[in-house]
C-alpha cells in the first residue's frame, strides 16, 4: 500500500493534469480497502474481549492518573504526561471499555525557560504536567493540572477537542481535584496527608488565597491524588495512599469542609503482577538523569510484597444504567502505570470497589457496563472494538483520511505536530526548524548532545505490553561526522541502537547506560547497502521486564545486539519505557540529518481470542503447587500429590488418568462450567473455606465460573454466585474450596492455574 501511494505520487509529478489529488485521494484509499493489512500489524491490545466481557488494564500501555467525566452519552479519561509534548492526553469512549485518542490540551509548553526545550543542559524530566482533573460546567471543558515551577495550570474549551485556552492561575495547589458546587462555588482540594481545599476565582485568574482550610488533618492515613464527588447531596473525596504500600481511600462528609470519616475501599488487587523493579539513583543532581550508568542500580524485587503496584489513584464514574465503575491506575512494571477498570458496589453509603461477597477486589475480567445510546433513532448496544492508537506510521504528510480513525487534533501553534500521529510526543519542546516530513520520512538533524537524554528533537511513543516488537527504517544517507541516529528507549538508564558516523566511516553500536558498555559492530563486519538503509529493532517482553535490539540490512534476517537487557520503572522521569526515534552529534556541534520510515508495531499477545480452551481437553496445573488438579472419585478436587493415577481401563481404581481431565462448557459472555472428562461437574458445597469443591452428576448444580484470563494459558476460576476464586493452600494439605478473594502478586498463593492440552 506504501509504495502504492508512492506510485501515484509519481504519476501526479509527472503530469499533475491526469490525476487530481482528489482522486489521487480516493484511488489509494480503494486499493486500502482491497488489500489486506498484515495479520502482524493489524492488531493491538484492546480490554475488549468481543464477546461482552474486557479483560484488564484497558491499555497495556501507559497512562498515569486518570481522571474519568461523563458528559451525557460520552466518556473522557485525561491524564499525565509529564515532560512530553503534546501535552495533557484526553481519551473518549461511549462504553468505558473501548477508548480512542481525541485531543491534547496543548501541542507545546508555551514558557520561555530553556529546560522546557532541553536547551542549554536544563530539563524538566519527571516534572512538567501531572495528575489532572477534568470537569464539564458552564458550557465548557476544563483540565486542570500542576506544572511544576509554575504553578496551577487550567485549560477550557466548548470543544473537547480544541482548541484549548490556557490560564496559568499560578499558586502552590497541585495533585488536586476540583469540584463545581451546586452553589456556583469552585473548590480545589489538594495536599497530601493534610487535605485542604481553597475556592478558586470564577474566571480561572487564581485561587482565593483566604480561602484556603484544612479538611482533613494529617493522622487520618488519607494520602494524594484526589477526587472530589458530590453525590446525593454527599461529598466524597477519593484519594491512595502509598504508607506502607498502595491503598485508595474513600472519605466522605455532609460538608465540603468537614468532618470526614475515612476507609479504605480497595487493598492488594494487582491481578498477579508484583511490585516492579525501579531505579535507584545516588543523591545529587549530577546523577539526576545518569551520565555513567553504573551508578544505577535496578535491585530485585520482592516478588511476594504489594508495595503500589495494586489498583489506586483515579476517579469514578456512574453510567447510563446507574450502574458505578472505578478507572484506576497501576503500576505495571516496565511499561509504567496504565488504567484499569472495577465494577463499584456501594455498602452502607461508601463506594467500595469489587463485587458483593468480594469486596475490596476487583475481577480481572469482568462484563461490559450495560450501556445503550440513541443512534439513529435507535437504542442499541455500542459493540464496536478498538485500540486507543494506531501505532505504526510511515510518515506520509497527512494521517487524518487514510492512515487512522482518531479525529485530527486541533491544538493552537504548530502544524507540524498535528501531521503526526496522535500516538508520538516529543521529548520536551521541540525545535520546529530542526524536524521535518520529507517524502515520507521523518527527517531529524542532529544538535549537540552527550546522550540520548540529551538529544533535542527524539520523537517517542510509549512501548505496549506484554510483549511487542517495534521496528523502524534509518537511512543514513544524510549524517555527517559525529552524528549518532537510531532506535533507542529513553528510561532512566536508557539504551539505543544505531548509527555512529566517525569521518567517513558508519558503525552499528548498541548502548547499554545502565552497564555503561557498547557493543560495536565496526566497518570491518558491518557494511550499509547502496541505498543506505537499515532496520532497527527493539523486541520487548515487558511483564517480564527485559528487552534486546537486533539490526538487519534486508529486513527479513535480523542479528540480536547486546544482551538481553533488564527494564525497570523510575521516579525520576516518573515514565515507563518509550520508543525513541533519535538523531544527536556527539562532537558538540551541528550535523548532518538522519530520516525514518515505515515504524511498525507488532503484537504477537493481542489476539486472545485462543486463551480460553474451548473444545480442548486440558489439565489444570496449580501454579502454586505445580501439581495437576485431579477429581477424585470420592467427590473431592484435589490435586496429584501422593496419588498415582492407574489406567482409565480400570474400572476399580480411585484415581484414574482421566479424572485429571477437563473439559469447559461455554455459558455465555466469558462464563464457563467445568466437566471431568468422566463426565461430572464441579460446583462447591457448604460456605467461605469450609465450601469444598466438589463433583455431581446433575449439570443444573454445576458453578458457572467467570474465565479470568491472566494470559499465557494461566487463569482463575471466578464464581458467579459468590465471586470468590476457586483455589487450593499450597501448604496445608486442604483439598480445593472457593473461598479465595484473588491472586497474590507471585501468582502463588493456589489461586491460579495454568492449562495444558
Amino acid at each position: 500500500m506504501r509504495n502504492m501511494r508512492r506510485v501515484m505520487r509519481y504519476i501526479v509529478s509527472e503530469n499533475n493534469k491526469l490525476v487530481s489529488k482528489f482522486w489521487l485521494t480516493a484511488i489509494c484509499m480503494l486499493f486500502a480497502s482491497l488489500i489486506p493489512c498484515s495479520p502482524c500489524y493489524s492488531q493491538s491490545w484492546t480490554a475488549d474481549n468481543g464477546n461482552g466481557t474486557y479483560t484488564n488494564p484497558l491499555f497495556y500501555d501507559e497512562f498515569s492518573d486518570p481522571d474519568i467525566l461523563r458528559v451525557g452519552d460520552d466518556y473522557y479519561l485525561a491524564g499525565t504526561t509529564m515532560h512530553t509534548v503534546p501535552g495533557l492526553v484526553i481519551l473518549h469512549s461511549k462504553d468505558l471499555v473501548n477508548w480512542k485518542n481525541i485531543s491534547y490540551c496543548f501541542d507545546r509548553f508555551d514558557f520561555d525557560d530553556d529546560a522546557f526545550a532541553l536547551k542549554n543542559h536544563k530539563e524538566i524530566y519527571g516534572q512538567g504536567v501531572w495528575a489532572p482533573a477534568i470537569r464539564y460546567a458552564n458550557g465548557q471543558f476544563y483540565v486542570f493540572t500542576n506544572i511544576n515551577g509554575k504553578g496551577l495550570q487550567c485549560y477550557t474549551s466548548k470543544d473537547i477537542r480544541g482548541p484549548w485556552k490556557h490560564h496559568n492561575m499560578q499558586g502552590r495547589i497541585y495533585d488536586l481535584s476540583v469540584l463545581f458546587d451546586d452553589d456556583g462555588k469552585i473548590y480545589a482540594i489538594h495536599g497530601y496527608g493534610e487535605v485542604k481545599c481553597t475556592e478558586l476565582k470564577p474566571d480561572m485568574s487564581g485561587p482565593i488565597e483566604e480561602t484556603e482550610r484544612t479538611i482533613i488533618p494529617e493522622g487520618n492515613a488519607v494520602g494524594e491524588g484526589h477526587h472530589m464527588y458530590k453525590i446525593n447531596g454527599m461529598y466524597y473525596l477519593i484519594s491512595t495512599d502509598y504508607r506502607p504500600n498502595g491503598r485508595t481511600l474513600c472519605s466522605r462528609s455532609k460538608s465540603i469542609w468537614g468532618p470526614y470519616e475515612t476507609i479504605t475501599i480497595t487493598a492488594d488487587e494487582t491481578f498477579g503482577y508484583h511490585t516492579a523493579s525501579l531505579t535507584q539513583v545516588p543523591r545529587g543532581e549530577k546523577y539526576r538523569i545518569g551520565h555513567d550508568g553504573t551508578k544505577f542500580g535496578i535491585p530485585e524485587v520482592d516478588k511476594d510484597a504489594t508495595a503500589c503496584t495494586n489498583i489506586h489513584q483515579g476517579g469514578i464514574v456512574e453510567d447510563q444504567s446507574g450502574q458505578w465503575w472505578a478507572l484506576l491506575m497501576m503500576d505495571f512494571h516496565s511499561i509504567g502505570r496504565t488504567v484499569t477498570l472495577a465494577p463499584i458496589t456501594w455498602k452502607d453509603g461508601w463506594p467500595m470497589i469489587g463485587l458483593e461477597g468480594n469486596l475490596g477486589r476487583a475481577p480481572r475480567t469482568w462484563v461490559k457496563p450495560n450501556i445503550t445510546r440513541k443512534e439513529e433513532g435507535e437504542r442499541r448496544k455500542e459493540n464496536t472494538t478498538y485500540a486507543p492508537y494506531d501505532r505504526n506510521d510511515d510518515f506520509e504528510y497527512s494521517h487524518s483520511t487514510l492512515h487512522t480513525p482518531h479525529s485530527t487534533l486541533r491544538t493552537p501553534h504548530s502544524t507540524k505536530i498535528t501531521s503526526l500521529k496522535p500516538i508520538w510526543q516529543w521529548n520536551h519542546n521541540p525545535d520546529d526548524s530542526k524536524w521535518s516530513l520529507k517524502k515520507g520520512r521523518l527527517r531529524l538533524q542532529s544538535m549537540p548532545a552527550e546522550q540520548l537524554m540529551w538529544a533535542r528533537n527524539t520523537l517517542t511513543q510509549r512501548v505496549i505490553g506484554p510483549k511487542s516488537i517495534a521496528t523502524v527504517e534509518l537511512y543514513t544517507k544524510g549524517m555527517k561526522d559525529g552524528d549518532v541516529a537510531g532506535l533507542g528507549n529513553i528510561n532512566v538508564p536508557c539504551s539505543w541502537i544505531g548509527i555512529v558516523k566517525d569521518g567517513k566511516s558508519f558503525t552499528l553500536r548498541c548502548f547499554e547506560q545502565a552497564t555503561n558498555d557498547t557493543v560495536d559492530i565496526s566497518p570491518a563486519s558491518f557494511l550499509l547497502p547502496p541505498s543506505s538503509r537499515i532496520y532497527l529493532r527493539m523486541v520487548g517482553d515487558y511483564d517480564n521486564d527485559r528487552a534486546h535490539y537486533e539490526y538487519s540490512l534486508d529486513g527479513t534476517n535480523y542479528q540480536q545486539v547486546g544482551r538481553e537487557m533488564p527494564l525497570s520503572y523510575q521516579l525520576i522521569s516518573f515514565q515507563g519505557s518509550r520508543h525513541a526515534l533519535f538523531a544527536f552529534n556527539k562532537n558538540g556541534k551541528n550535523g548532518g540529518y538522519a530520516e525514518f520510515d515505515n515504524f511498525t508495531v507488532e503484537e504477537p499477545m493481542a489476539d486472545r481470542s485462543k486463551n480460553i480452551p474451548y473444545g480442548k481437553s486440558f489439565r489444570i496445573i496449580n501454579l502454586a503447587t505445580g501439581k495437576p488438579a485431579i477429581a477424585l472419585k470420592h467427590g473431592l478436587l484435589h490435586d496429584t500429590d501422593g496419588f498415582r493415577p492407574a489406567p482409565s481401563s480400570d474400572k476399580n481404581a480411585e484415581v484414574t488418568s482421566d479424572l485429571t481431565r477437563f473439559h469447559i462448557i461455554d455459558k455465555g459472555q466469558g462464563k464457563v462450567i467445568l466437566q471431568c472428562e468422566d463426565g461430572r461437574y464441579v460446583f462447591c458445597s457448604g460456605y467461605g473455606i469450609a465450601g469444598d469443591v466438589r463433583l455431581t452428576a446433575d449439570e443444573s448444580k454445576a458453578e458457572v465460573f467467570m474465565w479470568q484470563d491472566y494470559l499465557n494459558r494461566e487463569f482463575m476460576l471466578m464464581s458467579m454466585r459468590t465471586h470468590r476464586y476457586v483455589g487450593k493452600s499450597p501448604t496445608t494439605g486442604s483439598p480445593y474450596s472457593m473461598d479465595f478473594t484473588g491472586s497474590d502478586p507471585a501468582r502463588r498463593n493456589g489461586a491460579v492455574f495454568r492449562w495444558e492440552e
